[in-house]
């Protein structure tokens, strides 16, 4: 692959995950989904104690994920944040801190994040999620509620 071709490769994913983070912070779970390939290695460390987390593989899969993650738990815009965004030809990665609360339990949490995607023909083929997800897990537990 030339300079050229990376360069070019670079920017088309860099166009994708930069409509993804709009897509995001829009709240459309559907609308999401479309960034997706119909079929797409997922991974995000599972948790019992977190019910949006769960294996993936198709783009329905990928929209129920994003429907779920925002019925369980509301997002506090103003201590969630982007921090990094690294693009390299097909692979990005987005680094920030997210903060929320989980409805079922009125517990806040707070955890460093990291996205990795791969993106190809203008979709996001992987996906992978590094978070605290002692943090989320502990904000999913009833029990009193509190800052995690």
């Amino acid at each position: 692959m030339t300079d050229t071709d990376t360069d070019t490769v670079t920017a088309a994913t860099r166009a994708v995950v930069e409509e993804f983070l709009v897509r995001l912070a829009a709240g459309s779970p559907e609308r999401i989904a479309e960034l997706y390939a119909a079929e797409v290695d997922w991974y995000i460390a599972p948790n019992p104690a977190v019910p949006w987390i769960r294996p993936r593989s198709t783009r329905a899969d990928i929209a129920g994920h994003w429907r779920e993650l925002a019925a369980g738990q509301e997002n506090d815009p103003a201590g969630t944040r982007i921090d990094v965004v690294v693009v390299t030809g097909p692979d990005a990665v987005v680094t920030g801190t997210l903060a929320g609360t989980v409805r079922a339990t009125g517990i806040r949490f707070t955890s460093p994040f990291a996205l990795h995607f791969t993106v190809a023909d203008g979709l996001i083929v992987r996906f992978r999620v590094i978070e605290d997800s002692l943090a989320v897990a502990a904000a999913c537990a009833p029990g009193p509620a509190a800052d995690h």
